[in-house]
C-alpha cells in the first residue's frame, strides 16, 4: 500500500485493466529473471521502524500528521493509526560495521522525531503494543486521515459484510467485536529486509520460515492488550484477525487469511511465490500510476512493477517476498514482519544481527530444509513462540528442544558464523549477538513487561499500573540499555512524570451487578458474600438503570417478602454518576456533596466501573 493514491476496484473495466497490468508485471519479472537482470551482489539489508506517539501522560496522541510535517524528512511516513509513524532506514551493504551504521542512523532519525515531538507536547515509544491503548483509541476517528487507509477500511468491511470478531486466549481472554481495521494500529514492528540472490531465493525463503519460531521467541515484546495478559507476542494473533477480510462462510474462496505464516513450503522459483499471491488473494485496490512493465523493459529501463507491489502490499505474510528497485537496479528481498518494535534501539539491531546471522549461517545439513523439517512443525514452532516466548518448546532435528538450548547451542553459533562469512566486523558481531545471549540468561521484553505489570497490580488498579509501566518503558528506552539489563519494576514503582490522577486510575472494574427482575434476596446475599455496600442495576448491554444500597435492604432483613420483591421496586433511578476521564478530586467532591461513599462510572450510559471512598 505504498502508493498514496489508491481506490477500490469496483467496475468491470477497472478490474480488467488492473489485472492486465498485474499480468504484465508478472511477465516483466519473469523476463528480468530469465535475462539475469536481478541484482545478485552486493547483498544489502534495510529496516522499517514503526513507533507510537504518546502524550506526556503516556496515552496515544493523535497528531501523527502534525509531527510528520514538523519532522519534514522523506525517511518518515504514516501508518494507519494517527498515533503511529514509520521510519524507512537507508539500505546498507552487509559488511564491516553495517549494524553500527544502521544503529547510528536509527538513533539520528529517532532523535529528529523526539525533537519534533517535544515541541508538540508528545513523546516517542518503541513497543510492539502500547500498554495504555484502550478500545476508545482504535475508532475510525483516530485513523490517519488519508485516502489509502479509508479505502482499505471500506473494502475490508465491504468484503466481510460483518464486524471483525477478535478472540485471543492467553492467561486472560479477550473477545471483542470491532467495526473497522483500526485494530491494526495497535501493532508496531521493526521490519527487517535482507536482499537475496534470485537463484537462491526459494531455498532462503524456506529457511526463513524454518527459523521464524525460535527467532520470534527470543525477540517477543508484546504480551499485553487493553490491560489483558495474552500471548508473549500478542501482535501475531491480533494482526491476523484485525485484517481478516474473509466472511465466516469463506465465500471469497480464501481459505488462508491475508496475514499468515503460509500452509506449505515453497517448491518452485521465486516467481511462483508472487504468482501464488495473485492466484490465491483477491485484488482489493488500484492506482492511477500503473504502467505497462513489459514495454518499459523492452525500452531498456527497469520497471517498478507498481501493480504487483500494490497487490503484494495487501498480502501480509510474516515472511514476505518483495521486489524493489534501488540505484536503477532491480532486486529481491525477504521482509521479516514478525519482530516487534522495541524495547530499545540496541535490542532491535541485535534482533536484526541475530536473524541475518542465522539466515547467512545456514550449514549444509539444513540445505533443502523442506525435505528435512515437516512444514507443520515449522508453523507450530512459530505459534508456540507467539504464545509462550522463551518458554516455548520447539521441534528441531526430530527432537523436542527448549528455546534457551536451541538458541545457545544451535542458533547463536550459526549466527556468529553467518556474520563472519558475510564480512561483518568482529566488534559488531560481538556487540550485538552478546545482547541476544544475555537475554537468554535474563529476560526478554515480554517477560520484563509481564513480571513488572504483575508486581504493579499488587498495589495499583489496572489503568494506573499500565501508565506507570509505559512511563518506565520510556525511561529505560531513553538510556538505550538492552532489556536484559532492565530491573523488574517493584510493586511500589511510580513515575517521575506528573500524571494527573483520573477516575480510571483508581476505579474498580471487577463489578458485581444485578438486573431489574432479580430478587432482593439475591442482592442481599451477594452483598454479604462479597462485602459490598452498593449494587448497580443494569439492563441489556451493561446500561446502568439504577442502584441499590445496603441501607435500602435493612428493613427487609428479617422479612419473608424479600424473596418475592424485585430489584426494580426499591432501586434508585435518580443516579449521580461520573466519567472515567474526570479528575479523582472531582469524584471526591461529588461524593462529599451528596453524602455518598461510591459513584458508578459510566461511558455512554454503560457501566464501566465503580469508584469508592476507599479507592480514593
Amino acid at each position: 500500500m505504498g502508493s498514496q493514491n489508491v481506490s477500490i476496484l469496483k467496475s468491470k473495466k477497472d478490474k480488467s485493466e488492473y489485472f492486465h497490468r498485474l499480468i504484465k508485471d508478472i511477465k516483466a519479472l519473469e523476463d528480468m529473471l530469465q535475462q539475469d537482470l536481478i541484482e545478485k551482489a552486493p547483498i544489502r539489508m534495510g529496516a522499517e521502524q514503526e513507533f507510537f506517539i504518546v502524550t506526556n501522560e503516556f496515552l496515544p496522541n493523535n497528531n501523527a500528521l502534525e509531527l510528520l510535517k514538523a519532522i519534514d524528512d522523506e525517511h518518515f511516513t504514516t501508518e494507519i493509526g494517527n498515533f503511529n509513524l514509520e521510519i524507512n532506514l537507508d539500505p546498507i551493504e552487509l559488511r564491516g560495521n553495517c549494524f553500527s551504521q544502521m544503529h547510528q542512523q536509527l538513533t539520528a532519525m529517532l532523535d529528529k522525531a523526539k525533537s519534533a515531538a517535544a515541541k508538540h507536547d508528545s513523546k516517542i515509544i518503541l513497543t510492539g503494543i502500547l500498554p495504555t491503548l484502550s478500545q476508545r483509541h482504535i475508532t475510525v476517528e483516530n485513523m490517519t486521515p488519508m485516502q489509502r487507509y479509508y479505502v482499505l477500511n471500506e473494502v475490508a468491511k465491504e468484503l466481510r459484510a460483518q464486524d471483525f470478531n477478535i478472540h485471543i486466549r492467553g492467561v486472560d481472554e479477550l473477545t471483542i467485536l470491532h467495526d473497522s481495521v483500526m485494530l491494526e494500529g495497535c501493532n508496531t514492528s521493526f521490519q527487517m529486509h535482507l536482499q537475496v540472490d534470485p537463484d537462491e531465493f526459494t531455498e532462503s525463503y524456506n529457511w526463513a520460515q524454518a527459523i521464524a519460531g525460535p527467532i520470534l521467541g527470543i525477540c517477543s515484546n508484546s504480551p499485553l492488550l487493553f490491560g489483558k495478559e495474552l500471548w508473549s507476542e500478542t501482535r501475531i494473533a491480533l494482526f491476523t484477525q484485525s485484517v481478516d477480510i474473509r466472511s465466516n462462510s469463506y465465500l471469497l474462496n480464501e481459505a488462508q487469511p491475508r496475514v499468515s505464516f503460509d500452509n506449505e513450503w515453497q517448491r518452485g522459483a521465486v516467481i511462483d511465490i508472487f504468482k501464488d499471491n495473485v492466484a490465491r488473494f483477491k485484488s482489493l485496490v488500484t492506482s492511477e500510476m500503473l504502467e505497462d512493465s513489459t514495454e518499459i523493459l523492452k525500452g531498456g529501463a527497469i520497471p517498478k512493477l507498481r501493480a504487483l507491489n500494490l497487490h503484494n502490499g495487501t498480502v501480509y505474510r510474516w515472511n514476505r517476498a518483495c521486489y524493489g528497485v534501488g540505484g536503477g537496479k532491480p532486486h529481491l528481498r525477504i521482509e521479516n514482519r514478525y519482530i516487534p518494535a522495541g524495547p530499545t534501539q540496541m535490542d532491535q539491531i541485535a534482533n536484526m544481527a541475530f536473524w541475518i546471522g542465522v539466515m547467512k549461517g545456514r550449514p549444509e545439513q539444513y540445505d533443502r530444509v523442506h525435505e528435512k523439517l515437516d512444514f507443520k512443525d515449522a508453523k507450530s514452532n512459530f505459534y508456540h513462540a507467539s504464545r509462550y516466548g522463551m518458554g516455548a518448546q520447539f521441534k528441531w532435528d526430530g527432537k523436542e528442544i527448549s528455546s534457551q538450548k536451541l538458541i545457545l547451542e544451535v542458533f547463536l553459533p550459526m549466527a556468529y558464523g553467518g556474520l563472519r562469512k558475510a564480512g561483518v566486523s568482529e566488534s559488531d558481531i560481538t556487540t550485538y549477538l552478546s545482547i541476544i545471549e544475555k537475554r537468554v540468561h535474563s529476560h526478554s521484553g515480554s517477560e520484563w513487561i509481564i513480571k513488572s505489570y504483575r508486581n504493579l497490580l499488587t498495589s495499583k488498579k489496572r489503568n494506573e499500573s499500565l501508565q506507570v509501566l509505559a512511563a518506565n518503558l520510556f525511561l529505560n528506552q531513553e538510556k538505550d540499555i538492552p532489556v536484559a539489563d532492565w530491573e523488574i519494576l517493584k510493586s511500589s514503582a511510580t513515575t517521575t512524570f506528573n500524571i494527573e490522577k483520573k477516575v480510571h486510575h483508581v476505579m474498580s472494574t471487577d463489578i458485581f451487578s444485578v438486573e431489574e427482575k432479580d430478587s432482593l434476596e439475591l442482592v442481599l446475599y451477594i452483598m454479604k458474600w462479597k462485602n459490598i455496600h452498593h449494587m448497580p442495576v443494569i439492563r441489556g448491554d451493561k446500561e446502568l438503570v439504577g442502584i441499590l444500597s445496603w441501607k435500602d435492604l435493612v428493613p427487609y432483613f428479617d422479612s419473608d417478602e424479600i424473596k418475592s420483591i424485585a430489584v426494580k421496586k426499591l432501586m434508585k433511578t435518580d443516579l449521580i454518576t461520573i466519567s472515567q476521564d474526570k479528575n479523582v478530586d472531582e469524584a471526591k467532591e461529588l461524593m462529599k456533596y451528596h453524602g455518598f461513599n461510591s459513584l458508578p462510572v459510566v461511558k455512554d450510559k454503560k457501566l464501566v466501573g465503580i469508584i469508592t471512598s476507599k479507592d480514593i
